[in-house]
């Protein structure tokens, strides 16, 4: 049954690449060489909800999406999802998503994927996602080295509540073209920890304003400090969870992007233990310059290596 399975929802994802799919149940269960009978059963044992129900509610995510990230008109967004009718599609659409095609696109942060028993989604632009066949953990020393981020951070933090106003707002002369532009102690503070905020509420699909570039930073430490803690900490939870459940390869929608875009778990903490760590280190260097030095250069090697 499985290799069944497997078949039709290849055949479901190659028909979202081109006007060639296939439109009735029929249609499907001669390209698995199956009678419509046994065709239906066996998708329906596997996949938890009948060939047309599947194939209908991937049209609808992936209408969701494109109504999200295109300027695509709806009544073309109908018909490519199947329907006959601009006035059908909205009636389904808002069965499915509690709200009209024009409602959902004025909304600034949604999670296109509707309820599925198979973990099959549309995945972006024209394919499908798939469970992952086996959990993927990750090393414990990446967990740790989010631990440590976060950690190093906090103590940044308390070292730039040790300085003056015109020390944590004067010019870092050192950067690099493409990261950051203009920064200081207080901005790259500012920025390590919107960062965590930024991500949580992608992976949380919450609306989140990212802080507009060129802009100046004037957040005090102690804002700093409070929501550090609660980001920080919620973000370690996140990577433990999802390294004890074994979720790095799985994907989610990242809604705070213009246009929306589709990033794995894994990616997206490799991303930012690396901008932070680039951040961390000029941090330190600015730090040690005014005369805090009891930080060192922020190196996670014991702190990995000592479990604290």
């Amino acid at each position: 049954m499985a290799d069944v399975f497997e078949e039709f929802v290849a055949v479901v994802a190659a028909g979202l690449r081109g006007p060639d799919s296939p439109v009735n149940g029929a249609e499907l269960a001669g390209r698995v060489h199956l009678s419509r009978f046994h065709f239906d059963r066996v998708i329906g044992a596997v996949a938890g909800e009948s060939p047309f129900a599947f194939r209908r509610r991937v049209l609808l995510e992936r209408a969701a999406y494109r109504l999200l990230a295109e300027p695509v008109a709806v009544l073309d967004v109908a018909i490519e999802a199947g329907y006959g009718s601009h006035e059908a599609f909205t009636r389904s659409f808002a069965r499915a998503y509690g709200m009209s095609p024009r409602e959902w696109r004025r909304e600034a942060s949604r999670m296109f994927f509707l309820a599925a028993p198979s973990g099959v989604h549309f995945q972006p632009p024209a394919g499908l996602r798939l469970p992952a066949r086996r959990k993927v953990r990750g090393m414990d020393v990446l967990v740790r080295m989010v631990e440590h981020h976060v950690w190093l951070t906090g103590e940044m933090i308390e070292r730039g509540a040790r300085l003056d106003a015109a020390t944590l707002d004067r010019p870092i002369e050192l950067s690099v073209e493409g990261i950051d532009d203009d920064i200081s102690i207080r901005y790259l503070l500012d920025r390590l920890v919107w960062q965590e905020e930024m991500w949580l509420a992608s992976v949380e699909d919450r609306p989140f304003q990212v802080p507009e570039c060129g802009r100046q930073v004037v957040t005090p430490i102690p804002e700093l400090r409070t929501r550090h803690a609660d980001a920080g900490a919620r973000f370690v939870a996140l990577v433990n969870q999802l390294n004890e459940d074994g979720r790095f390869d799985e994907s989610f929608v990242d809604t705070t992007c213009e246009p929306p875009r589709v990033f794995t778990y894994g990616g997206m903490v490799a991303h930012v233990l690396t901008f932070a760590a680039h951040r961390r280190t000029l941090l330190a260097g600015a730090l040690h310059s005014a005369g805090i030095t009891d930080l060192s250069s922020g190196d996670p090697m014991n702190f990995v290596a000592e479990g604290n």
